[in-house]
């Protein structure tokens, strides 16, 4: 069981991620090759996927086995801002980081003689880990954006509502069963037996596509702190929404607006997300809203649009509360 210890600070630092973090997609859908007992959803996008794709998954493989333990620098706190960013860190692992976590590694799951380079820091060998992690990503994630974002976002939208309707109690209860909020300890089942203590950090809850079963996070307690949970399996789509039906039946600018809202935004970030001037999308919006297929509520200047769930309907996305 994973214990973490919350204090006062600790829970005004608590946030949700407005996204999937792209090297722990990364990491985790490569657990989800090894599957024997794979849900609908990821028997769908596995059957997708290029022969070249599985030597990739090979070698993430080797570094991430089954079991307690995988190295916390192929998931940096960087990749936040990006997948680019994430493999920038990557890069510059220091040295001894990078070979003591591969020794830690190595002596729970011992690494293959192709691995060496890597255990002893060469950077042509970390240049290469790179250059595979992208292709990974460019042809087992990026072709799924669409729906991994929809999936997200929908389980984001029930984070939310706990948010608001609980505070951070009620964000963080509305965790079960995936884990347990006993103030101020959140529980939650895990491999090892360990004991998180924040102190003033705060935490980052992270929802993840591709994590399956129980959340996870760095083995080094040091790093910044973030729990990536599954999201609810009702939220997880295994095919996108038909854009150029939907377009055909709303036109292809309003079908666009209501497909960019996902998880809420104001009037200026649908603007910016679909290409047309602010007016533009305020016209737009006013017709979605009037066939009662998105709400829109004043928060002081702006104006914040969300989906009803006719308008998830619409896009192929489940609503639960």
């Amino acid at each position: 069981m994973l214990r973490i210890h919350f204090t006062a600070a600790d829970l005004a630092r608590t946030t949700l991620a407005a996204e999937t973090h792209p090297l722990w997609e990364v990491v985790l859908s490569s657990f989800r090759l090894r599957d024997r007992d794979r849900p609908r959803a990821f028997r769908q996008w596995a059957r997708t996927l290029r022969p070249e794709v599985r030597s990739a998954a090979r070698l993430l493989e080797a570094l991430t086995p089954a079991g307690p333990y995988f190295p916390d620098f192929l998931t940096p706190a960087e990749g936040a801002r990006g997948l680019e960013a994430g493999l920038d860190a990557i890069l510059r692992t220091p040295k001894p980081r990078l070979t003591e976590e591969l020794r830690l590694l190595h002596a729970l799951s011992p690494l293959p003689d192709r691995l060496a380079p890597l255990t002893r820091g060469d950077t042509g060998a970390l240049a290469e880990l790179v250059r595979t992690l992208r292709a990974y990503h460019a042809a087992a994630i990026a072709p799924h954006e669409d729906v991994i974002r929809a999936s997200v976002n929908a389980d984001r939208v029930r984070r939310a509502h706990d948010l608001l309707d609980g505070g951070v109690d009620g964000l963080l209860d509305g965790l079960r069963p995936l884990a347990r909020w006993h103030p101020p300890l959140l529980e939650v089942d895990y491999a090892v037996d360990r004991d998180l203590r924040l102190d003033g950090r705060g935490l980052v809850l992270v929802p993840s596509y591709f994590c399956r079963g129980r959340p996870v996070a760095p083995a080094d307690p040091t790093l910044a702190p973030v729990l990536v949970y599954p999201i609810d399996p009702t939220h997880r789509w295994s095919a996108a929404p038909r854009p150029d039906a939907l377009a055909a039946l709303l036109g292809p600018t309003r079908a666009a607006t209501l497909q960019a809202i996902g998880g809420g935004a104001n009037t200026t970030e649908l603007a910016q997300r679909v290409g047309t001037s602010p007016a533009s999308t305020s016209r737009h919006t006013q017709v979605l809203r009037e066939a009662g297929l998105i709400s829109s509520t004043r928060h002081g200047s702006a104006v914040l649009h969300a989906l009803t769930p006719l308008g998830a309907a619409l896009l192929g996305q489940r609503t639960t509360r």
